[in-house]
């Protein structure tokens, strides 16, 4: 019988960025015993990596914004596909938290009165992101460890989770491994909050740490949980194209909040050629209006390249593919240009957006001071997830929780950027609130020993292929390229059907890769044991997308260019089947209620 060592708690987190270490303080102030498993060193979450800021109607820069337009713009931006109630909360909690962030001693920019800065994003009407240069997931982070660490957590660091455990229908807590020295843990717990983040390894390009397997997502959908709106996969527009070992890295939308133009290699700004029917009255139709909105002028309306995410990245889709991209196959992001605007402009780039600088300095040898950057669309987030209620955030298993980019709903069919960040901290403290009710009104759970030692078998089997078996990173590799190829930011039937074979395949590869060694140290075990989760939601993802047979907001089909207003009143659900197969099915998304039917009218 294989050994584990054993731990308790009343609420276990899975997940220790913006949204584990929320729900972590929360629980915690309730006076239980939490525990945090990570995958990666504590502060060391993929949360670091956003850059931009914190979306949330402080009204700091513009006094017309508050909660009501912060939802609508959210609401619109989904395609009204999203949870409307997960969209109230978040418009109407997102302030208090980020004050709260601030009391605990995050050091935002400020107004020349004291105020926290705040700057524009693309698909919001008014300047809405609280920041720190654009740095601002990192210093989340580091405020949110700061404070954590003294209630009382315990953390288990380099830890991966294998399986999710049952009592009866219920949460029991989890069972996984010390990456490091290769040991067993079971951590017991009367409820769990999954806070995993997203899923973009399966792709080959992406902006996403290694962590971003779907770990998450696929452990929820083994215990029986529904996954929502998994067809949404956003890819951010402006993702760093040149040098090829760095592809994919993330270029802030604060670049185009800041005053960035994209243009293609004849030098024209392209993003005027098309601004969609449903933003056309917000949106500047020439340079000088577009240039006034990014200095603060309420009477200008924002330039085109601070469209929706999904849009901007399907315009320089469609300029790379025509022969009007870079050299290498990108477009033109250009900062530079403001120097024929504004004095002493290097300082003010500089200042503004400091990382993205030395990015591009270190990485690509490139003064983004003097130079148009090359980016391109790079995966990014899944607005797809677990299904959860949007007051509780408790999926449809007893005792399982989620939080962040693991949990559907609040993002609809497309993502905001900046709604990401107060989407962890408002969502992370609702769930770990709940998560320790729970855990205090229902009894103690015992772990299933021959479920336990099922999972742990299962792990140690690439062993016993050793160097005979399947390559796991081939395997993988193999995995995120038909991704990226046949389920990518244009997508067709014929391909994705492709896909789903190519998935299958893969899946038979996986059950038979080997892995030579032992388990301490070793990188190909680690892989390994990630191919099931990554298999699991690529699937989910396809057949999502199949079956949702219209172009909505991060969807888009060639086969069917156009929305299809039946398909605007449902939700796509992927559920597991008695007999282990993958379902699909439609949902009848909530209706609104009539007050917030009057939001959105009124800010049309």
């Amino acid at each position: 019988m294989l050994e584990f060592q054993r731990f308790s708690y009343d609420v276990l987190v899975i997940g220790a960025g913006g949204a584990g270490l929320r729900a972590a303080i929360e629980a915690a102030a309730r006076g239980i015993k939490v525990g945090v498993v990570c995958k990666s060193l504590l502060g060391k979450a993929h949360t670091v990596m956003a850059e931009g800021g914190i979306a949330a109607a402080l009204a700091n820069v513009d006094d017309r914004d508050n909660w009501r337009v912060h939802f609508a713009d959210t609401m619109r931006g989904g395609q009204y596909l999203n949870d409307w109630r997960m969209a109230e909360l978040h418009a109407k909690e997102a302030p208090e938290c980020v004050h709260e962030l601030e009391a605990w001693g995050a050091l935002f920019d400020r107004t020349i009165d004291g105020r926290i800065l705040q700057r524009n994003f693309g698909g919001h009407r008014y300047p809405r992101l609280a920041h720190v240069g654009d740095r601002t997931g990192l210093e989340m982070i580091r405020t949110l460890q700061d404070h954590g660490i003294h209630t009382g957590m315990e953390v288990h660091m380099e830890c991966t989770v294998l399986s999710l455990l049952l009592d009866s229908g219920r949460i029991a807590g989890a069972c996984g491994y010390d990456r490091e020295k290769g040991l067993f843990y079971l951590w017991q717990a009367k409820a769990v909050v999954l806070a995993t983040g997203g899923i973009g390894r399966a792709f080959k390009i992406t902006s996403n740490s290694w962590e971003y397997t779907g770990d998450g997502h696929a452990l929820a959908y083994r215990v029986g949980a529904e996954l929502k709106d998994m067809e949404f996969v956003q890819f951010h527009p402006t993702g760093m194209v040149w040098p090829i070992s760095v592809r994919g890295i993330l270029v802030t939308e604060g670049v185009r909040g800041e005053g960035g133009v994209l243009r293609n290699k004849e030098g024209r700004r392209f993003m005027f050629d098309e601004i969609p029917d449903l933003y056309k009255h917000q949106t500047a139709d020439n340079e000088e209006e577009g240039w006034r909105y990014t200095q603060g002028d309420k009477n200008a309306r924002r330039p085109p390249e601070l469209l929706t995410r999904d849009h901007v990245a399907r315009c320089i889709n469609r300029e790379v593919k025509a022969g009007r991209g870079t050299p290498h196959g990108g477009v033109f992001l250009d900062i530079a240009w403001i120097n024929e605007r504004m004095p002493k402009s290097a300082e003010h780039i500089k200042r503004k957006l400091p990382s993205m600088y030395h990015q591009f300095k270190q990485l690509a040898d490139l003064d983004i001071t003097k130079e148009p950057m090359e980016v391109g669309p790079t995966t990014h987030y899944v607005m797809g997830g677990v299904s959860v209620d949007g007051e509780t955030q408790m999926s449809s298993v007893p005792g399982l929780f989620a939080a962040g980019e693991v949990a559907a709903g609040l993002h609809g069919a497309n993502r905001l950027g900046g709604n990401s960040l107060s989407d962890l901290l408002v969502f992370g403290r609702r769930a770990g609130r709940y998560a320790a009710d729970f855990a205090k009104d229902n009894g103690s759970v015992t772990s299933d020993e021959s479920q336990l030692q099922a999972v742990l078998t299962a792990a140690l089997k690439p062993f016993d292929y050793g160097s005979t078996g399947e390559n796991p990173y081939q395997v993988q590799y193999d995995l995120q390229e038909s991704m990226q190829d046949l389920v990518g930011i244009v997508r067709t039937e014929s391909e994705m059907e492709r896909a789903l074979g190519i998935i299958e395949q893969l899946a038979a590869r996986a059950d038979r890769v080997g892995i030579p060694g032992h388990r301490q140290y070793n990188n190909g075990w680690h892989t390994a044991l990630d191919l099931p989760n990554l298999l699991t939601v690529s699937e989910a993802i396809t057949r999502a997308a199949l079956f949702r047979k219209e172009s909505r907001g991060a969807q888009f089909r060639e086969d069917f260019p156009d929305k299809d207003p039946d398909w605007g009143k449902c939700n796509i659900v992927v559920k597991r089947g008695a007999d282990g197969a993958m379902s699909v099915e439609k949902r009848l998304v909530q209706a609104l209620p009539d007050e917030l039917k009057a939001v959105i009218e009124e800010m049309r």
